[in-house]
């Protein structure tokens, strides 16, 4: 069983920054895409940040220049830096990622951390 757990949520004020941690456990043969998710109250679930095995991104346009996702593919973790954080990207963010553990290829998703900003 493959389990992703976040970390780093927290409550910032506008301008701050925050470090988010998605770390994998469990039989893992090996990770490939890893993503970002996030769900505003009362929003759907939309897409933050993609990485690829090979350490490639993508950013939705309302993150690009601000957000930096990365991985460390010896340690199965990823993580997203967020800087100049803003009210609106208030959320519980959500690590997904699609992850062999001996009986194929299967998508996983973390339970959420919560970030808040506010001033």
């Amino acid at each position: 069983q493959v389990q992703l757990v976040e970390s780093g949520g927290g409550l910032v004020q506008p301008g701050g920054s925050l470090r988010l941690s998605c770390a994998a456990s469990g039989s893992i043969i090996q990770i490939y895409t890893m993503r970002w998710f996030r769900q505003a109250p009362g929003k759907q679930r939309e897409w933050v940040a993609t990485i690829s095995t090979e350490g490639g991104s993508n950013y939705a346009d309302s993150v690009k220049g601000r957000f930096t996702i990365s991985r460390d593919n010896a340690k199965n973790a990823m993580y997203l830096q967020m800087a100049s954080l803003k009210p609106e990207d208030t959320a519980v963010y959500y690590c997904n990622a699609f992850i062999n553990g001996g009986s194929g290829v299967r998508e996983g998703w973390g339970q959420g951390t919560q970030v808040t900003v506010s001033s």
